[in-house]
């Protein structure tokens, strides 16, 4: 029998406000594959979103937002358990237990908290510092085999795994020590569009840097006319010597499935201009049922809360067991 078990997954994202195509190539298009092949947990990160200062109502919304943009991309919530972070309160309790097996040196290392520091030097709070503890609770707490990361995420899954290992060796077996996953094909690394040496970012201060999945298609289209190249005439995908094109090429293959070859071969001849014209085109093309299907659900108020409150409900019972083996195993008193 175990061995037809699907392996448990749990990702999550931060309702942090507008989701590039970046955030949907190099993650949420992946949830709605994974949910095919794994058992999957996935989560509205907004215990992690305030270590930033949120306006509340915009969090309240970007959270509803979220919610229904994970929908609209397909993630189905009859196939895997898709919920609030907030929602279920085992999450902050396992965290401040784990922060009991975490050092203070090893938290102020990471890469996330030094960067995050300097950006919001006016707001270097502790929950900045214990994001990676509370990371570690939201995987540990359903028992997670695998988590997908990015490079940026690697060294916080590095702490999960020595947090559950800790733990394991000082209580005994309770946490699953779990491993990061790529999955096949996913591997595109989606790039500024004004600055192709950087990351797509929401945060970044040119807003020709980014496409947001909400971006109207004259915006988008706008958007990629004016992404940087070269002065070469060539459409050619070689990341050192053309970052900007190869870049490009990189998000049109993303969207219409196509190999850099075949995309090299359908450009051949052609000018720069033709080229991101058609990215642009494409990009904007594939966004539009998702905007509509978003919008359509976020006007469907009770169905979302439906969505939410049961997601909720059914990431309760399964955190709920890890955690009452946690409180056993520390030697909170029960009952008998």
């Amino acid at each position: 029998m175990e061995g037809t078990e699907k392996k448990s997954l749990f990702s999550a994202v931060q309702p942090s406000g507008a989701v590039t195509i970046g955030n949907y190539i190099g993650a949420i298009r992946n949830f709605v594959k994974l949910q095919e092949e794994y058992s999957c947990i996935y989560a509205v990160a907004d215990l992690h979103a305030i270590t930033v200062k949120q306006e509340p109502a915009a969090l309240r919304r970007n959270t509803l937002g979220l919610m229904a943009l994970f929908i609209a991309c397909g993630i189905d919530p009859e196939k895997c358990v898709l919920f609030v972070q907030s929602h279920v309160p085992a999450h902050a309790e396992l965290a401040w237990v784990l922060n009991t097996v975490a050092y203070p040196g090893e938290l102020s290392r990471m890469t996330q908290f030094k960067d995050k520091s300097a950006k919001h030097a006016e707001n270097v709070n502790m929950g900045l510092m214990d994001y990676p503890v509370l990371m570690a609770a939201d995987i540990l707490l359903y028992q997670a085999a695998l988590v997908p990361v990015g490079a940026d995420q690697k060294q916080h899954l590095e702490l999960t795994r020595d947090l559950a290992i800790r733990f394991n060796n000082r209580y005994g077996d309770t946490f699953t020590v779990p491993d990061g996953y790529i999955p096949k094909g996913s591997g595109a690394r989606i790039m500024s569009l004004a600055d192709p040496s950087r990351k797509m970012s929401k945060s970044d201060e040119n807003p020709n840097g980014f496409v947001t999945m909400d971006d109207d298609r004259d915006t988008v289209i706008r958007k990629f006319k004016r992404a940087v190249t070269d002065s070469d005439t060539e459409v050619r995908f070689d990341p050192e010597h053309k970052p900007g094109v190869s870049n490009l090429l990189t998000v049109y293959c993303a969207f219409t499935g196509k190999g850099t070859e075949e995309a090299e071969r359908e450009f051949a001849g052609r000018g720069y201009g033709d080229f991101k014209l058609a990215v642009g085109e494409t990009v904007a093309d594939a966004l539009a049922p998702v905007q509509a299907e978003k919008a359509r659900l976020l006007a469907d108020k009770a169905y979302l809360s439906d969505v939410i409150a049961k997601g909720a409900d059914r990431a309760f019972r399964i955190a709920r067991k890890t955690l009452s083996k946690v409180y056993r195993k520390v030697g909170f008193y029960r009952g008998e």
